[in-house]
């Protein structure tokens, strides 16, 4: 299914399962189909939520442009809150993982109201202008463009179709959010990370700087702990919880 974006672009998104509607945000590179064939979308719709998840611009099936005018700051944040009021969501959850994860963080600090929030796969580095990898993925994504040798994580990126102009006006477009905006966040919201990966040493000071934020791990590390049964546990736990 397609939804437009305030600037009119078309962007795709899936739904699995029914009831409370939850909003999960995939990563860099990843997409919607990601989360249900490797992801704990199926467990979280059978748990009885209705999951949507969005394919970020540039990502799965939504549109890929090359324009930079088609990449303003923020304007990941902005997707997730058009998908938001096109669906005339009002009482649903939120959760994103690893890019999803700074999505999310931007969508709260930009005034989306969830009744609960996760921001998994990130650390304290969410709320920075870059991320801890920006600049390695710039770097890949530039030798790309120019057509030289590649590495292998490289040529993975080729090989799935992403278009790496795109992907490197994407990179342009985060913004930091400042200490007194995450303060003021009232969500209850998870900082859900994996206990292979660096970003949880930084976790519970991104918890700590939320209006309501607490912490959890699950086992694994970065790219594998979306597929193991744990990483759904501990999201249902938390949104289903009083």
């Amino acid at each position: 299914m397609f939804f437009r974006a305030h600037d009119g672009i078309a962007l795709a998104y899936l739904e699995l399962g029914a009831g409370r509607p939850l909003v999960f945000v995939h990563g860099f590179t990843g997409s919607a189909a990601q989360l249900v064939d490797d992801g704990p979308a199926p467990a979280l719709a059978a748990a009885g939520f209705r999951v949507i998840l969005p394919d970020l611009r540039a990502h799965g099936d939504s549109a890929d442009p090359r324009d930079a005018s088609a990449w303003p700051s923020d304007v990941l944040a902005d997707d997730g809150l058009a998908l938001v009021e096109a669906l005339g969501l009002e009482d649903y959850d939120l959760a994103g993982y690893s890019l999803g994860g700074r999505v999310v963080l931007r969508m709260l600090a930009r005034g989306a109201r969830p009744r609960r929030a996760v921001i998994a796969g990130q650390g304290r580095a969410a709320a920075e202008a870059d991320g801890p990898n920006t600049t390695a993925f710039r770097e890949r994504l530039s030798a790309i463009s120019r057509g030289e040798v590649l590495d292998p994580p490289s040529r993975w990126i080729v090989d799935h179709g992403f278009d790496p102009v795109a992907l490197l006006h994407l990179l342009g477009t985060y913004v930091a959010t400042p200490d007194d905006v995450l303060a003021a966040i009232p969500v209850p919201t998870l900082v859900l990370t994996e206990e292979d990966d660096r970003a949880r040493l930084t976790a519970p000071a991104l918890a700590a700087a939320l209006g309501d934020g607490r912490v959890g791990a699950v086992p694994g590390d970065h790219v594998a702990a979306m597929a193991a049964p744990e990483f759904g546990v501990a999201m249902v736990d938390f949104l289903a919880s009083s």
